[in-house]
């Protein structure tokens, strides 16, 4: 456990519980975890702690919101297990990758991240709205299989934040899911990429276990929470969610970079 003030620790955990709702809800959870994480270790903390402490913590609240989603919506375990093992795959392989990156080179990834996926929820404003229609092809799930689980699978390895909503998008528009069923799905996936990257990062030794079981409590009641959120309220209110945090965190960013 790193030499962190109990304010500091507090603050963290309050990230934790907020990334869980998102996470659940839109994905994109670690897009707030993480640069709490980033801002909140002590200085001189190699950022691959951070990202391997930031997967200790979102396994834990996306295992919970994953079961929540199962018991009540639609989903198609086979299929997204199908996707989640070759993610785990493709997550492991970026994990390697990711040990040596640096702390500035973070945030401005995460700021394209956010940019990219603004501009393809606004220039689709139906995008999701509509119900699932149907069983996904052999065709369609091969191609899931390799976009949405090798594909992001390693992105979430390399950097994370974003996978989950990256996950939603790209299940949304591969298998033609509407929002909800592609946010359940996204969950099982997402347990598998966490799970891929999780175990590359103890390996190299590189995950603060203490702060993260900590932070995992608030984790997973604020991803428990979030599936029953999206659950009660249906697609519409999750494209919403979607837009609020994808302004809110590219606003953030967008200060960090050029004005403060």
């Amino acid at each position: 456990m790193p030499d962190i003030s109990l304010t500091t620790v507090v603050l963290l955990c309050l990230a934790a519980l907020a990334a869980g709702w998102i996470d659940a809800v839109v994905g994109g959870g670690g897009l707030l975890l993480l640069p709490a994480l980033l801002l909140g270790l002590p200085s001189g903390t190699p950022a691959a702690h951070a990202l391997g402490t930031n997967k200790a913590v979102a396994i834990v609240g996306t295992t919970g919101a994953a079961v929540t989603y199962a018991r009540k919506a639609p989903v198609d375990v086979r299929t997204a297990v199908r996707i989640g093992l070759a993610a785990l795959a493709g997550s492991s392989g970026g994990a390697f990758f990711a040990a040596g990156m640096s702390t500035e080179v973070l945030k401005p990834v995460i700021m394209v991240v956010l940019l990219v996926v603004a501009a393809f929820v606004i220039l689709r404003p139906a995008f999701g709205t509509a119900p699932a229609t149907g069983p996904a092809t052999r065709r369609q799930i091969l191609t899931a299989i390799g976009l949405a689980g090798v594909g992001i699978g390693f992105y979430d390895g390399l950097v994370g934040p974003g996978t989950g909503t990256f996950l939603v998008l790209a299940l949304t528009a591969l298998l033609h899911l509407d929002l909800v069923t592609a946010s359940a799905t996204a969950k099982i996936v997402n347990c598998c990429t966490n799970a891929g990257a999780l175990a590359t990062f103890a390996w190299q030794g590189a995950v603060l276990w203490q702060l993260a079981a900590l932070m995992a409590v608030f984790n997973l009641a604020g991803g428990m929470f979030g599936a029953h959120t999206a659950l009660k309220k249906g697609s519409g209110f999750v494209r919403v969610v979607l837009l609020t945090v994808v302004f809110a965190l590219v606003a953030n960013l967008a200060w960090e970079q050029w004005v403060a």
